[in-house]
């Protein structure tokens, strides 16, 4: 057995699971930049083949569940340190088990993948309640986040749904990338504060209706920081317009 490296792309991953069960059994599975070395064994590095991807994602579909095939691509955008062997295990136990994995609940490691999936799922459910746009030249919608776990395209359903007929774009700052949506459709996109348009010029005007709001409706002698940080975590403060 030996540590399989990858480009740290979705398909990078598949094409190590192909080579785990076509060529060579991996120990485990690592991003290439961020491997560190061992004393053990050389590392082998698996080159990106989207045709044995496929492979693979239609054969997790169809032999385990396409309810599976989606909780393993979420648990790929958390940020948690082991994410890729985690998945490893499980999709090995999956090709065993079939569907009912799902339902191994105290299996250690269906528990280490669902803890790994609730973490990105809750990172979610908050951000879809504490993104702020603002208005930029040309009517874009922009709002700009920096997420633990790479969220960014679990969001855009959520307000495409919401502004079908508004283009937005939501920026992850941390990773350099973007949802770009127009039309009720969306796209990811690299992207930097370089390709931002100015604000327009009713935006500081909303902004500050947006704070005097805030403050008015607080209740001074009620405040509760540290319920207020249960809901809304001090690491998201900086892009909330009313938290300026």
């Amino acid at each position: 057995m030996v540590d399989y490296l990858y480009d740290g792309t979705f398909e990078g991953f598949l094409s190590c699971i192909y080579a785990h069960y076509y060529e060579e059994k991996a120990s485990g599975v690592f991003q290439a930049e961020h491997y560190q070395a061992s004393l053990l064994g050389e590392p082998r590095t698996i080159p990106t083949d989207e045709d044995k991807a496929l492979k693979v994602y239609d054969a997790i579909e169809h032999k385990i569940s396409a309810y599976d095939m989606e909780r393993i691509y979420r648990v790929f955008l958390s940020s948690v340190q082991g994410k890729e062997t985690a998945l490893l295990k499980y999709i090995v136990l999956g090709f065993e088990q079939g569907s009912k994995i799902r339902l191994l609940h105290g299996h250690p490691v269906v528990y280490d993948v669902q803890q790994m999936e609730k973490k990105v799922n809750r990172e979610v459910e908050r951000l879809s309640g504490l993104i702020r746009f603002s208005v930029l030249v040309g009517g874009v919608l922009y709002s700009p986040i920096e997420p633990d776990h790479d969220v960014c395209e679990l969001l855009a359903g959520h307000f495409c749904d919401r502004f079908k007929n508004d283009p937005f774009i939501i920026h992850d700052k941390r990773r350099s990338k973007a949802v770009i949506a127009i039309g009720g459709g969306f796209y990811m996109s690299d992207f930097t504060d370089s390709e931002l348009p100015d604000l327009s010029a009713d935006e500081k005007e909303y902004r500050n209706l947006w704070k005097k709001y805030f403050n008015t409706i607080a209740i001074k002698e009620r405040t509760n920081p540290r319920c207020q940080k249960n809901f809304m975590p001090a690491r998201y403060w900086k892009n909330l317009t009313e938290m300026r």
